[in-house]
């Protein structure tokens, strides 16, 4: 037996497709273009999910993550897909994404300390 999943278009019809999807569908999945739903058409209740089948972000993507995650993460975040999809990757991160980096450097990275004035030392 095939795995398929039903998806609600952009234009509100409801499809079944075969997995793996297609990455243009998986993509559009991921922005938050396309949702996720059951045979009739009520939402999907996340649980056990299909391998190749994207989710909108849970949390904030790391900072060297693709734009499409960003993409989805506003999305999560009340943004229309569209206008999320209009922004670059830096206005996202800067709109969805200051004040709440991980702990350690600002970029998530691990290591040395980024260039710059230590923290507590004022700027000349």
């Amino acid at each position: 037996m095939t795995d398929t999943v039903h998806i609600l278009g952009e234009g509100g019809g409801i499809f079944e497709l075969s997995l793996p999807l297609h990455e243009t569908i998986a993509d559009k999945l991921a922005k938050g273009h396309l949702r996720r739903v059951q045979p009739d058409g009520t939402p999907f209740v996340e649980g056990d999910r299909p391998e190749g089948v994207p989710a909108l972000p849970e949390s904030r993507p790391a900072l060297n993550a693709v734009k499409a995650e960003w993409v989805g993460w506003a999305v999560v975040q009340g943004l229309k897909p569209d206008e999320a999809e209009a922004l670059t990757k830096a206005d996202l991160i800067e709109r969805f994404g200051a004040g709440q980096e991980p702990e350690g450097n600002p970029d998530g990275s691990e290591g040395a300390a980024p260039e710059g004035t230590p923290e507590g030392t004022p700027a000349e």
